[in-house]
């Protein structure tokens, strides 16, 4: 199921969403009852679901007057959202500084700086919370100088899902969805489509996806009990959360590539392999069901091998 289709656009800002919904078939087939879909968040023009919440911030902040072009934004990412931050300062003449724990994949860094975006390393034993301490700082030092969205605490970040990926995925399955998944890192995706999706829909199930593990692989998603919480995070939105090991997540992440031509991220896989676990009990109950998961971006983010590369020589 997809809206893609030939369009002229004023800009790549306004390739944002209307991503496409696919049927996983060859990793769902032993539960013939329950339909698993994967929503392909890598199809955005940042190759990833955080183009929606940073495009998003941006505009906002521009319309109200927190953005301006003589102000540097500058946040902390992971990587995707600095990714998106970069195409979008780009298109818009905006100056971009980014901070990120220094092992963050190669690639992400790479993508963020040939649009000119400025990158300061945090350190990586730090995680993602040293990168949220690091830019409080400076921008504490220099409030002048800089524009900081803050994307664990903005409501525009899950806004955005509520006006977009929620809705999208409302149009895309209509009455027959019964579960969503979506995994923890900002939490803004699981907040917003949640939100959107109970409001329409408020039988659907909705499943939040974290790391079992305080040290895990799965890059960008947060274990809640021991990192810094995120100010938009509500833990009474989803209905339930289901903790995926690093392993599961990488293993999922392979299947989806040879099985499903999809060549997704570890935390992609992580959705889908929690996706999977639900359909099986869906099955086993003798019921019929409609699963999405987001998958959030593509596997060629993580070809620099990591911690957990096991497998691998490049």
């Amino acid at each position: 199921m997809s809206r893609l289709a030939a369009r002229r656009l004023d800009s790549v800002i306004d390739a944002v969403g209307n991503t496409p919904t696919v049927r996983l078939n060859r990793v769902a087939q032993d539960m013939p009852d329950v339909e698993v879909w994967a929503k392909l968040e890598f199809a955005n023009p940042g190759g990833s679901v955080k183009d929606r919440p940073a495009l998003r911030m941006i505009q906002d902040a521009l319309a109200d007057g927190r953005m301006s072009r003589d102000k540097i934004l500058i946040d902390s990412t992971s990587g995707n959202t600095g990714v998106a931050y970069s195409l979008f300062g780009a298109a818009l003449g905006l100056r971009i500084r980014l901070v990120m724990p220094s092992n963050v994949s190669k690639a992400r860094k790479d993508i963020a700086r040939s649009f000119g975006t400025e990158i300061i390393y945090s350190d990586p034993m730090e995680g993602s919370d040293g990168a949220i301490r690091l830019a409080r700082e400076l921008v504490a030092k220099e409030p002048e100088t800089y524009f900081y969205p803050d994307q664990y605490s903005n409501p525009s970040n899950w806004r955005a899902h509520y006006d977009g990926t929620g809705r999208e995925i409302l149009e895309d399955l209509g009455p027959r969805l019964t579960h969503f998944v979506a995994g923890l890192g900002t939490t803004g995706t699981m907040m917003g489509c949640t939100r959107r999706i109970k409001h329409d829909a408020p039988h659907v199930q909705c499943v939040a996806v974290e790391p079992a593990d305080a040290l895990h692989g799965l890059e960008g998603l947060k274990h809640m009990a021991s990192s810094l919480v995120p100010p938009i995070y509500d833990p009474h939105v989803p209905d339930r959360i289901l903790p995926v090991k690093t392993e599961d997540g990488w293993d999922m992440a392979d299947r989806l590539a040879r099985e499903e031509g999809l060549h997704v991220g570890h935390s992609s896989g992580a959705n889908v392999f929690a996706a999977i676990q639900i359909a099986g009990e869906v099955q086993k109950s003798g019921r019929s069901g409609c699963i999405v998961a987001i998958v959030c971006d593509r596997g060629d983010r993580y070809f620099a091998p990591m911690k957990w590369e096991r497998r691998y020589v490049w």
